[in-house]
């Protein structure tokens, strides 16, 4: 079985089309679990071949080749491998921003793992590449990929195609890559950028991008192509019906906030406005609160509807609570987290919510607000808030 399997892996690489993509669909299923040691063979050289696969005009063998190299982001080094090419993580983030491709949800994945390597952060020196046209198939070659030989269909995918390309300049308004990406995320969360894509991954890895400072620095600033904070974009994400947009934010959110000294903007600057987009998923139709609690809350808090449910992954919740107890670094933040309410909003979780860690962050920030101030602005900082930077524990994305 182990000669014929390090065979199938030599067909990777193998002349035709068909053979290709045929040794890649067979491999998927010895990407996971022991058997992915055939990927390891001859320093790797399974691994070279996939990422040219990953360039391959046949939509089935890129599926594959995206696959395969997800799943083996949790050796350590191949993740090394892929994220120290600079070329292929330009591959990979300029192929998410193609809007004629069918695997864009499978390179946001693949792109989500890479950051868990330092040398992602080049992302921010890359430039999105012009689309050119796709090239003409013959009809054999159409056949081949998987593609219809029907000459109106082709004629209609010539056309859909010059369409993508008219509208690209329009949609994309910046050089950068990094732009593109916050760009296909927001804007494509309804598939209408792809409708072979909702660009939900990308959020881990804004989440991962975010650990660092050059990351930080990028999502907590106007940006010159918009002059939009990136992270305000994301905001609205906090209540999506996608858990993993609605994890990965939350996590991005957290990690922009170890910049204390963007606290304030954050939260009092109206264009930003922060707090109600932690505090609404924190609250629930069935909270109970005294009148004059209901209006100090903040006004999309007050009068929710019977309806409105919490948030359902206790994870979540956790990080959102992680993001209150950041913001109480300052005194002034904790002062006007009093006068906002956010004490009767945390005890209301705490008294709903069946999760030991979510009650232990619940009872820190409990602490932080009760706690008595020191006379004559000494001390208004807090240096020991301990919360742990948000990298999804380290978790790699994997396709069962």
């Amino acid at each position: 079985m182990a000669s014929e399997l390090l065979e199938l892996v030599g067909f990777l690489h193998a002349e035709q089309n068909s053979v290709r993509m045929l040794a890649a669909e067979n491999l998927v299923g010895f990407s996971l679990g022991q058997s992915n040691y055939i990927f390891k063979n001859n320093d790797y050289a399974p691994i070279k071949d996939l990422k040219l696969l990953t360039r391959d005009r046949d939509y089935r063998t890129v599926k594959s080749a995206l696959t395969i190299l997800i799943n083996l982001c949790d050796e350590r080094v191949v993740l090394d491998m892929l994220a120290t090419d600079e070329t292929f993580v330009e591959h990979i983030a300029n192929s998410i921003t193609d809007r004629r491709l069918v695997n864009a949800d499978l390179f946001c994945m693949l792109l989500a793992n890479l950051a868990k390597n330092d040398n992602v952060t080049v992302i921010f020196d890359l430039n999105r590449k012009k689309l050119k046209p796709f090239p003409g198939l013959s009809e054999n070659e159409a056949a081949l990929s998987g593609q219809s030989t029907n000459p109106a269909e082709l004629e209609e995918r010539k056309k859909q195609d010059e369409k993508i390309l008219t509208e690209d300049a329009k949609i994309f308004t910046s050089e950068k890559l990094m732009d593109c990406l916050v760009d296909c995320f927001v804007k494509g969360a309804d598939r209408s950028l792809n409708k072979y894509a909702d660009f939900s991954y990308l959020s881990y890895f804004f989440s991962d991008i975010s650990r660092f400072k050059k990351g930080r620095d990028y999502f907590i600033n106007a940006q010159s192509y918009d002059n939009v904070v990136p992270v305000t974009k994301l905001l609205v994400f906090t209540e999506y019906p996608s858990k993993v947009r609605r994890e990965g934010v939350v996590s991005t959110i957290k990690n922009t906030l170890f910049d204390v000294e963007s606290h304030e903007r954050f939260i009092k600057d109206e264009s930003i406005n922060l707090l109600p987009y932690l505090l609404l998923p924190l609250a629930d139709g069935q909270d109970e609160y005294k009148d004059d609690e209901m209006f100090e809350l903040p006004e999309e808090l007050q009068l929710l509807p019977p309806d409105k449910k919490r948030e359902s992954v206790p994870q979540i919740l956790n990080i959102l609570i992680e993001c209150l107890l950041l913001l109480c670094t300052t005194k002034s933040m904790r002062q006007y987290f009093r006068e906002k309410s956010v004490y009767p909003i945390i005890r209301e979780v705490h008294k709903n919510v069946e999760d030991e860690d979510v009650r232990d962050t619940c009872d820190r920030l409990v602490q932080m607000l009760m706690r008595d101030e020191a006379p004559n602005n000494e001390n208004p900082r807090i240096e020991e808030v301990n919360v742990q930077e948000e990298d999804e524990d380290d978790e790699i994305v994997e396709v069962l």
